[in-house]
């Protein structure tokens, strides 16, 4: 039996605040859904190892504060990310309008000009009756992008882990193609970068 492949991957989430960048993320990880809403200052970290095309990935998961006072700080944490989730509530409209600055801004602070970086949007809260963000709006807005989409629900854990394991898959290509077979002394290097990184 051949070894896997390990590759460790630096993800960031992040959107407006009160989208459910927590929840969505606790979801993904724990299998909980996160109730205790309590903003997030700084950055929090998560990480998970799954298995994708017979290769280990280690996947370093930064939930990001969407406060408008700490953007400058929070994309201090976008650098040697390997991925983006960008992250809306469909009852929002506007933190669906804010998409727009957010994706602009992680693409100025990690490779400028690349337009290869890889990101999902997930629209969230789909359980929830007030919806302000038609689908078909949301949608298009991904199109023009080209940036998959996923309605989803971090409450009842509605195609959470499909978003997720998207982007890690296309986080994966996306390192494969710049030869980044040994990424997983590369992670040696993030697990310093964890625990000298700060929180509020």
């Amino acid at each position: 039996m051949n070894p896997r492949k390990k590759v460790d991957l630096k993800l960031i989430i992040i959107g407006a605040l009160g989208v459910g960048k927590t929840s969505l993320l606790h979801q993904y990880v724990h299998k909980t859904f996160y109730e205790d809403y309590q903003t997030t200052l700084g950055a929090s970290i998560l990480s998970k190892i799954i298995v994708l095309d017979d290769t280990t990935l280690k996947l370093q998961i930064w939930d990001t504060g969407g406060q408008e006072r700490f953007r400058s700080m929070v994309s201090t944490f976008y650098k040697g990310s390997d991925g983006c989730i960008l992250a809306f509530d469909v009852t929002d409209l506007e933190s669906f309008e804010a998409l727009d600055t957010w994706r602009g801004d992680v693409l100025a602070k990690t490779i400028p000009m690349e337009q290869s970086y890889p990101m999902v949007v997930l629209g969230n809260k789909i359980d929830l009756a007030d919806r302000q963000v038609p689908q078909e709006v949301a949608r298009g807005w991904c199109k023009e992008k080209d940036i998959p989409y996923f309605e989803v629900s971090a409450k009842n854990d509605i195609n959470v882990v499909q978003a997720f394991e998207m982007l890690a898959s296309r986080a994966l290509s996306r390192a494969g193609s710049r030869g980044g077979n040994d990424l997983w002394n590369h992670g040696q290097r993030r697990k310093f970068e964890v625990r000298s990184s700060f929180f509020f």
